[in-house]
């Protein structure tokens, strides 16, 4: 039975945001584990930037399923390592079937890492700066979560000014979703996750 406030029982009966709840398992995993939890460390926001901007056009469970191959394609997302990537590298990202291989946002994955180097700041204190105030009331339906915010919106603006491609209000928000700089999971959600969880430090 789902629940009043638009949340979807999984196929263990437990009550989840309606796209958590879907069949596919990967989906349900980063539901649960995941998704709304806070995330922090250059490295482990640098992979969320740099998977949300793949995922842009595509399925996310198409991401979720390539998310092995990303990391060992890209250095585990050491923006490091990644920035030092040259000719050589695009082309073998380029011919790697285990990856999403689209020219443009393999470069724009590269120059991120470049632009992380050469921030005035951590890319983890940057991107939670746009953080709105945790006291917005939890969403009752997914009518409730918007796509955009202002915050979003301030956030790509900013990051497209320090050199960041692929980086537009949507999928800022989504970023800030997907690392708990916003709760968006319904207010009925099983999941919806307990104040101080923090992962990727």
């Amino acid at each position: 039975m789902s629940g009043s406030d638009g949340t979807v029982p999984g196929s263990d009966g437990v009550l989840r945001c309606p796209w958590g709840a879907a069949a596919a398992a990967d989906y349900l995993t980063y539901h649960d584990e995941e998704w709304g939890r806070p995330v922090r460390g250059n490295t482990a926001l640098f992979e969320r930037l740099s998977l949300e901007a793949f995922q842009s056009g595509l399925s996310w469970l198409t991401i979720l399923r390539k998310r092995e191959a990303f990391r060992a394609a890209f250095a585990g997302f050491d923006p490091e390592v990644v920035a030092a990537f040259g000719a050589d590298d695009e082309a073998r990202l380029l011919a790697d079937a285990g990856i999403v291989r689209n020219r443009a946002k393999v470069a724009a994955t590269i120059r991120n890492a470049r632009a992380v180097l050469v921030l005035d700041q951590p890319l983890s204190d940057l991107l939670w700066s746009f953080a709105p105030s945790d006291d917005r009331p939890a969403p009752e339906s997914t009518a409730d979560v918007p796509a955009v915010t202002p915050e979003s919106t301030a956030m790509a603006k900013t990051m497209r000014g320090k050199g960041f491609r692929f980086i537009g209000p949507t999928t800022a928000y989504a970023l800030m979703q997907a690392t708990g700089m916003v709760d968006d999971h319904l207010a009925g959600c099983t999941f919806r996750p307990s104040p101080g969880v923090v992962s990727g430090l």
